[in-house]
């Protein structure tokens, strides 16, 4: 009952109402799977090397931001998009140096094809984490959407570098919007 009322009240004095704390430092963790998935023999084995992944870029800084985001996440993932933003922008308010709530708040943005501050965020967010794969991958689908192609190709060269095995890796493959371009014969 008192994580509720603390919650409650830092949620209707607003953002930054409350110092977020350090989120934690997963990197050497991250580094160490990034290892793994580069590794990788299989595709299942690399899903399950990049979920570990999630785990740790999904962990909050503090319970009120995991209730943010984890609130967020799930309006996201039933289509309540204006509603996942303001958790998420709630989120970034409260921390503004923790990286999974700008790359979430992209994702949302992304679904509703408002590339622009999806960039923005994704930005942030590889800032903050520079080896975080799927905002890498996010801002090559984002450079996509917004029709800088060879940006797109770029940064998604980049992400496919530390994980090879990311599902959008079909899309520098023979034929897809990213290849690799061929010389002139």
């Amino acid at each position: 009952m008192r994580r509720l009322a603390a919650i409650i009240c830092v949620l209707m004095a607003g953002p930054g109402a409350a110092d977020c704390p350090d989120a934690p430092d997963h990197s050497a963790s991250i580094a160490g799977l990034l290892g793994e998935v580069q590794a990788a023999r299989t595709e299942a084995e690399a899903r399950e090397i990049a979920n570990r992944m999630w785990g740790f870029w999904t962990d909050a800084p503090d319970e009120l931001a995991q209730e943010m985001l984890d609130r967020g996440m799930t309006r996201r993932s039933s289509y309540d998009f204006l509603g996942a933003l303001k958790d998420l922008d709630r989120l970034v308010a409260y921390c503004p140096e923790y990286a999974e709530g700008y790359n979430q708040r992209a994702f949302v943005h992304f679904l509703r094809q408002d590339f622009t501050p999806a960039l923005r965020d994704l930005d942030r967010a590889i800032a903050l984490s520079p080896n975080h794969v799927a905002a890498l991958s996010g801002r090559a689908l984002t450079l996509m959407g917004l029709g800088r192609i060879d940006e797109a190709r770029s940064a998604l060269d980049h992400a496919l570098e530390l994980n090879p095995w990311l599902p959008e890796r079909r899309l520098a493959g023979p034929g897809g919007p990213l290849a690799p371009l061929g010389k002139d014969i």
